[in-house]
């Protein structure tokens, strides 16, 4: 076991009542690790809020606990008032506060708050921080704080875990995924986690409209320098022809990823009409949270992703391509 941070575990130990929040459109990770973090805060005997900007996401309703997390931040105002001097709010899986949403504010004022993150980019906001960018997710970190609090992970926490850990490593194929990983892996699945009912559920569960929508992603497949960054793109017009969502775009960036030659992938979302949202992945050395960083985006070293607004979609990939280019180099 790793040793979570000490004022991180005296808060989450000694303190009755817990607010929970992650940053805004949740992955599987930040989803996992909240959901998973409170099954067990709650087998302690705690009071818990699970706080989100939105409903979960149909592609993680599978989650035990997904149909209890709350958008009401009205009823959250409440619960802080009710907790009084027994309150922690904890925040999962988010590198900047900034990312917590339209509620960023008010959610930052519930103190004291204890932030548990993986991300590189991430300076330590809150009162205190535990913060590992080495790790390969933050649902990792929630079984050492487990372990670390002697609380018990029942078969819904570990499957909450277990998804969580297995999203964020590309189901264990990452340079994140440590002997520890595996180690966190094994003992979930002992407390019950069904590593095929997480993998059918992550993996093998397509609409008939993503896959639709996933034929014409792909179809604007742009390789550049020398076949080693790889471009896709969606629009507004592909989702509504498809009658998808921007959600079901998740993990689309893995196909160009998996291309042979390449070592950049990007994909370039029309998530609004002058918003674009931006995905970086990379294999090796190449850094392009560096890059993101300089849109005001972060995340991992292979990781990354940035939102700007009033920019073309092939403007902007004109402008990521010589930064990438650049990053590429040793």
């Amino acid at each position: 076991m790793n040793r979570p941070d000490e004022a991180v575990l005296a808060l989450v130990r000694d303190r009755g009542h817990a607010l929970l929040m992650t940053h805004c459109n949740p992955d599987a990770d930040a989803l996992g690790s909240l959901l998973g973090l409170a099954e067990m805060l709650e087998g302690q005997g705690k009071q818990v809020f699970n706080y989100l900007e939105e409903p979960v996401s149909p592609l993680y309703r599978f989650l035990p606990g997904a149909g209890r997390t709350q958008t009401d931040m009205a009823r959250g105002r409440e619960f802080v008032n009710r907790a009084g001097d027994d309150l922690v709010s904890i925040c999962l899986d988010c590198g900047d506060e900034g990312r917590l949403g339209r509620e960023s504010r008010e959610l930052m004022s519930f103190r004291p708050l204890a932030v548990i993150d993986h991300h590189q980019g991430n300076l330590g906001f809150g009162d205190c921080h535990w913060i590992e960018p080495h790790r390969s997710s933050t649902g990792e970190m929630i079984v050492d704080l487990a372990a670390a609090l002697g609380a018990e992970l029942t078969p819904r926490a570990a499957e909450c875990l277990f998804a969580a850990i297995s999203a964020d490593t590309g189901s264990f194929r990452y340079d994140s995924t440590s002997t520890h990983t595996f180690q966190v892996a094994a003992e979930l699945v002992r407390c019950g986690a069904r590593p095929a009912n997480v993998a059918g559920n992550l993996f093998d569960n397509y609409s008939l409209g993503r896959v639709r929508l996933m034929q014409e992603v792909l179809a604007t497949l742009e390789m550049h320098e020398r076949d080693r960054i790889a471009v896709i793109r969606v629009t507004r017009n592909m989702l509504e022809r498809t009658f998808t969502t921007m959600e079901d775009t998740e993990q689309f960036i893995n196909f160009p990823r998996a291309i042979r030659s390449v070592r950049v992938a990007v994909f370039l979302k029309e998530v609004g009409e002058d918003l674009v949202s931006v995905s970086l992945r990379a294999k090796g050395q190449c850094d392009v949270s560096v890059v993101a960083a300089r849109f005001g985006g972060g995340g991992h070293r292979n990781a990354s992703g940035f939102r700007v607004r009033g920019v073309r979609l092939d403007t902007l990939r004109d402008e990521l391509l010589p930064m990438l280019a650049e990053a590429m180099q040793p």
